[in-house]
């Protein structure tokens, strides 16, 4: 029979383990038989170690036991022997041991010390088992030698395959990058034991996709087997690695994973557009910024190396439009930059180009990385408003003396339509509010339709606006600068109305004062301006005047000695020409004071009539002024005594002037509808009682509020009091306010004091009644109310029993 491979690799594992077991065998079997060791037991003492220098000690004998594993024997598997020196082979002596795994995994012979596997044992979970063994008299029980530790290794097999344990990997490598580039590193780990035979040693290999990769026996690494590795071809590769251990020889186990290795993008690939020609209609009307369209140029690349920008390529296509990039879509977006004109041109042809943002200076040699297109503008014609010429504006001119009527100048529009199309010409009246100018509807010309005046407006701006004929809805404006040209129409003025000062003792040829003038004309070459005295000034023998030829003038004095007692002001004319055309003139007049000075010749004064009467005042004139001040004095003094007299007057005339009798009404109504408030009959008869009737029995409470004098006349004879005095008083007053308007209306309150002719009573005055003697009786002040209370205690006696108190 022709074994398989798997056979022959079966039998040479179980020839090496029957092999190895049968050394392990012999090898135990030669210790055992020691009877004297020249070494150091494991577990003896210090001071043991220190006496086998010297005697013989009699004592353990063994070496360090192994046990092969993964042994799969139906007996147990012999380990060793242990033995002491002591025994003599009479079996007095019973072996036991302790620790790891006695009694379970290991038994022991109590008679011989041999020692057995009885459990299958796997390295990888433990790799040695440390114990204890014992040496006991059989009878007794009792310790022979000291306690002694020993150790069983477990030998290592090779049956632990090598582990990918970071497994699968994930790696990345850049496009067309070159032969050998590193692209990541492979670890494999095998559990046997390292230390032994060649159980753990690890090579590497690829299984799957050795065409594009490698990776290193030894250390795993995996690098690029290719240098034309294409992202857009093929963005990853999915790799098989394997592991085998026993350095890759024949009976080794093995391992594997999977590696996936990611191609990232570089930027390899230029922009294409899609198209060689697009094409896109506008209207000629549509503002500026408007988007035409967009185009895209597409990458093949990703990421940022899909990055782009476009630019407009020819010079004609700049001018009209401006491309701009969108940052989301990559898209050139194409917009309008200057209006567009059907009549001039109908068709634009603008090339665009797109260009990578990010190139990689590596791959240059593959080619420009931009492209261009053309795109087509199609211009479609409208209906537009008549054209200016020029569309900027115009600016005109005309002299400020120009005639009503006029021609300023000419605006000319066109329909870019239609040609010779009829345009009708106007002011937009807010830009000529005093209506200055007229314009031509038909031919656009401006004329004067007021006078002009540069002083008050040098420029004037107005709007022309242009319509087509046919169509009013079509309008435009033009602004239109009209410039006053300046004709010299106003004489030159002094700046300002000047005055000087000289000083009394002034020297000749001195500079008093400098004059300059103001012209509100603009000549085109300048203001040249010539000074003179005035006609009248001519024979003038105190001043001259300089013309200093910069447009200014100097005053100077002719003569010395000026004396302004004589004469203080001096007024000099002098007369201003302009260089024209035409010439004119004006005449300023300079006022020239005469004041003291001290010897420095700092003013002092220029009031020559106050020093003047100071100066000439005589004992005369002093005794004059000071008898005017008596007479106002003694003026004053009579005015405040006729002041005093006649409020001393008054003030006597208001203390006689007393009434015995005060009778107020302070009731206002709520006007002449109202007739319920008050009775109106008391006001108008006011003592016009009604008479006694019966017995005193009933009159009496009706008497008893009215003043006591009447009373008495009232009940006296029988006969009713004469009140025809008081009646005719109020009616003559009631008339007067009848009559005067400026009164208030009838729900008005007056009052009136009168108390007639011969009153008994005379006056209540207490300056009066208290000096005087008389014995009138004023009790009836007591009837009068609350209001009269305190005059009755003035005048009314008092009662009994309040003298008592």
């Amino acid at each position: 029979i022709r074994p398989t491979p798997f056979n022959a690799i079966l039998v040479l594992e179980i020839v090496d383990l029957l092999v190895a077991l049968w050394l392990l065998h012999c090898c135990s079997c030669g210790w055992s038989e020691t009877t004297r060791t020249n070494g150091v037991a494991k577990g003896e003492t210090k001071e043991q170690e220190l006496m086998s220098h010297e005697r013989v000690k009699r004592g353990w004998v063994w070496n360090q036991f192994f046990v092969v594993e993964e042994y799969t024997g139906t007996e147990p598997l012999y380990v060793g022997k242990i033995h002491t020196d002591s025994d003599e082979g009479e079996g007095n002596i019973k072996y036991t041991i302790s620790g790891e795994g006695a009694g379970t995994i290991f038994i022991i012979d109590e008679l011989t010390g041999d020692i057995h596997a009885t459990e299958r044992l796997d390295r990888e979970e433990q790799s040695y088992y440390t114990l204890r063994a014992q040496a006991r008299d059989r009878l007794t029980n009792h310790l022979l030698e000291s306690e002694s530790e020993f150790v069983i290794k477990v030998q290592d097999i090779n049956d632990s395959e090598p582990k990918f344990l970071e497994g699968p990997y994930i790696g990345s490598v850049g496009e067309l990058s070159q032969i050998g580039t590193s692209v990541m590193k492979v670890t494999a780990s095998d559990a046997d034991d390292p230390t032994y035979g060649s159980s753990a040693r690890v090579v590497y290999s690829v299984l799957d996709g050795e065409r594009f990769f490698t990776v290193d026996r030894q250390t795993g690494l995996i690098r690029t087997a290719v240098a034309d590795l294409d992202r857009e071809k093929q963005d990853r590769y999915e790799l098989v690695v394997k592991a085998t251990d026993m350095a890759g020889q024949m009976g080794g186990l093995s391992g594997s994973t999977t590696v996936t290795i990611v191609i990232t993008d570089v930027n390899d690939n230029p922009p294409r557009f899609p198209q060689k020609m697009y094409q896109f209609s506008m209207s000629e009307g549509a503002a500026v910024g408007t988007p035409v369209g967009r185009v895209i140029a597409t990458d093949a690349d990703m990421g940022e190396n899909t990055d782009m920008s476009y630019l407009i390529k020819d010079e004609e296509g700049g001018e009209l439009f401006k491309v701009t990039t969108d940052s989301d879509t990559q898209e050139a977006i194409i917009t309008i930059k200057k209006a567009l004109d059907f009549e001039s041109k109908r068709t634009h042809n603008v090339v665009v180009e797109a260009v990578n943002k990010h190139v990689d200076p590596r791959f240059s040699e593959l080619g420009s990385f931009r492209d261009q297109t053309i795109v087509r503008v199609s211009v479609n014609d409208i209906d537009e408003p008549p054209v200016f010429h020029p569309a900027e504006g115009t600016i005109l001119e005309v002299q400020e003396d120009a005639r009503l009527g006029a021609l300023v100048g000419t605006v000319t529009a066109k329909d870019p339509d239609t040609e010779n199309a009829p345009v009708r010409y106007s002011i937009d009246q807010s830009t000529d509010q005093e209506q200055i100018f007229h314009i031509d509807p038909v031919s656009g010309a401006i004329t004067l339709g007021n006078i002009l005046d540069r002083e008050t407006a040098g420029w004037h701006n107005i709007t022309v606006m242009a319509v087509e004929a046919d169509n009013v809805s079509q309008i435009s404006h033009s602004s239109v600068s009209i410039r006053i040209l300046d004709v010299n129409d106003n004489p030159p003025e002094l700046a300002t109305p000047y005055e000087a000062s000289i000083c009394e003792d002034a020297k000749p040829g001195q500079l008093i004062h400098s004059i300059s003038v103001v012209d509100r004309d603009e000549p085109q070459l300048g203001h040249r301006y010539y000074f003179t005295l005035a006609p009248e000034a001519t024979n003038n023998r105190h001043f001259t005047l300089w013309d200093v030829k910069d447009n200014t003038a100097g005053i100077r004095t002719q003569r010395s000695g000026f004396n302004r007692h004589e004469q203080n002001v001096y007024l000099l004319p002098i007369l201003v020409v302009d260089s024209g055309p035409p010439a004119l003139s004006s005449t300023g007049t300079l006022t020239i004071h005469v004041c003291g000075c001290d010897p420095e010749g700092t003013i002092q004064s220029c009031n020559a009539t106050a020093y003047a009467i100071s100066a000439s005042l005589s004992p005369g004139a002093l005794i004059a002024l000071l008898v005017c001040m008596l007479i106002l004095i003694v003026l004053v003094l009579l005015i405040l005594t006729l002041k005093r007299h006649r409020k001393g007057q008054s003030m006597s005339e208001d203390e006689e002037d007393m009434r015995d009798n005060v009778i107020k009404y302070n009731d206002e109504g709520g006007g002449e509808q109202d007739t319920q408030a008050y009775d109106m009959s008391t006001l108008r008869n006011l003592f016009d009682f009604p008479e006694t009737k019966g017995s005193s029995s009933e009159s009496g409470p009706e008497l008893r509020t009215l003043p006591q004098w009447i009373q008495g006349r009232m009940s006296g004879d029988g006969e009713a009091a004469d009140f025809s005095l008081f009646k005719g008083y109020i009616r003559k007053k009631v008339e007067q306010t009848d009559g005067d308007l400026s009164v208030p209306p009838y729900d008005s309150f007056q009052t009136y004091a009168f108390e007639g002719n011969s009153s008994p009573a005379l006056s209540l005055s207490s300056i009066h009644t208290l000096s005087t003697t008389s014995d009138q009786d004023f009790s009836y002040l007591s009837d009068w109310g609350p209001r009269f209370r305190q005059l009755a205690g003035y005048y009314a006696p008092g009662h009994p029993e309040e003298d008592g108190s």
